[in-house]
This record gives structure tokens, sequence and C-alpha cells, in this order.
């Protein structure tokens, strides 16, 4: 499989190079450009898996710089970073229709985790989902979103079902917060969050009939649903 491609358009001559070198570090390929114009040049010739935008930036900043992405109808998921803290401009960024805003400074693993959930949510479209899964002493019928168990069935509401089909095909294994919010409630911010934590409460709720299954909490990872042998 080829590497991913990413933009990084950042007009501060350090941090764009220590973000560059990460980014290849972590086997990515990456054009870096210093101001929006240039930017949107490279981008308009050719194809990126991912763009990163700071927002002020010399000739075009990122918002617009973004704007102007969106309105050639391309979808590439955009992740701001920026020193921009404001509520008004964090909410503007997410309107415009960029995947996630860090602001500056921030924990280079946390991006790194960030981006490798927005990669493994586009490369695993098409895997196909089981009609249903085993969970311990429940049977989750996909399609009719219905968790059977010999003393109580329960049927999930949509959102609650596609979460908790993710789950069960991460089974033992850590599901990213990001995918799962970018995948069900598609964006990845404060409210979406807290929105995910009431369905996972849910569905702890619900699993309670088998004391052997859990959703484990996973630090700033993501979820992890097992059955304790």
């Amino acid at each position: 499989m080829s590497a991913k491609r990413i933009l990084l358009v950042e007009d501060e001559e350090n941090f764009g190079a220590l973000l560059q070198n990460y980014l290849k570090l972590s086997k990515y390929e990456v054009d870096w450009m210093k101001d929006g114009a240039t930017g949107y040049s490279l981008f308009s010739n050719n194809h990126y898996d991912l763009c990163i935008f700071d927002v002020m930036m010399p000739n075009i900043d990122g918002f617009t710089l973004l704007e102007k992405i969106r309105k050639k109808k391309h979808t590439t998921p955009v992740i701001y970073l920026t020193a921009k803290t404001m509520k008004e401009d964090i909410m503007k960024g997410y309107q415009l229709g960029a995947v996630d805003y860090l602001t500056k400074p921030f924990d280079i693993e946390v991006l790194l985790m960030k981006i490798k959930a927005i990669f493994e949510l586009g490369d695993n479209k098409s895997i196909p989902t089981e009609e249903n899964y085993q969970v311990g002493q429940f049977n989750y019928d996909v399609k009719k979103r219905l968790l059977k168990h010999k003393i109580k069935n329960q049927k999930l509401s949509p959102k609650e079902g596609a979460l908790f089909t993710l789950l069960c095909q991460h089974f033992d294994d850590v599901l990213p917060r990001e995918k799962a919010l970018l995948e069900i409630w598609k964006e990845d911010n404060y409210f979406t969050t807290r929105s995910m934590d009431v369905y996972i409460t849910k569905l702890r709720k619900y699993l309670k009939q088998d004391k052997s299954v859990s959703i484990e909490n996973v630090h700033s990872s993501g979820y992890r649903l097992y059955v304790d042998d």
C-alpha cells in the first residue's frame, strides 16, 4: 500500500519543519507550503489524503483556504493546527468542514492518533459488517439492531446500534474515539465527544445482564469491548 500523502500549510518556519519531520518519521509523504496561496495551488494540482492547515497565514488564511477547497467540491479531510483558541474560531473551523481543530501547543502523539483514526476510517469503509455478533451471552442482530439475551432483548437506537457495531468489529481491541466520532457523528469536537460518552453509558447499562461483558475506557485512545473469561 502506498504511503498516505499529507499537505501541510504552515507559515512558521521552525514549527513547520519540525512537524514535517515528525510526519515523515511516521511514514507519511508530506508536502509543506508556507502560505495559503501556494498551498492552494499545490492542492489543486495534486492528490492528498489529508490536509493540515494553520489559520493565520499570509496571502490566504486557513479559513479562506478551506472555503476555496470546499467550493471545488473536494472532500479531503482537513485538520486545523492553530494558535487561535477563541470559541468562535473553533466553531468556524468545524462549520467550514474541518474534521478536527487543535490549538497550539498540542501533543504530537494525540495528533498522530487522530491522523491514524482518519485514515483507518477511510480504509475500512469497504469492510463488510457481519449480520450477527456473539458477545458473551448476547447475540447482536445488526440489521434489526436487536441485542438478544435470554433474560431480555433490547432494541438499540440507530446511534447505539452503529456504535455497538463498531465496538463488535474491534472486539478485544481498541476502537479509536476519533474513528467512532467521525463515522457516526461526522465531527470530532467537545459536544460530539460528550454525546458519545452518553451512548457508551447506555450500552454498558444494557450489557449488565452478563457481568463478564465490559466496555473499557482506554485512556486517551478510545474504548474496548471484551469478555472476561
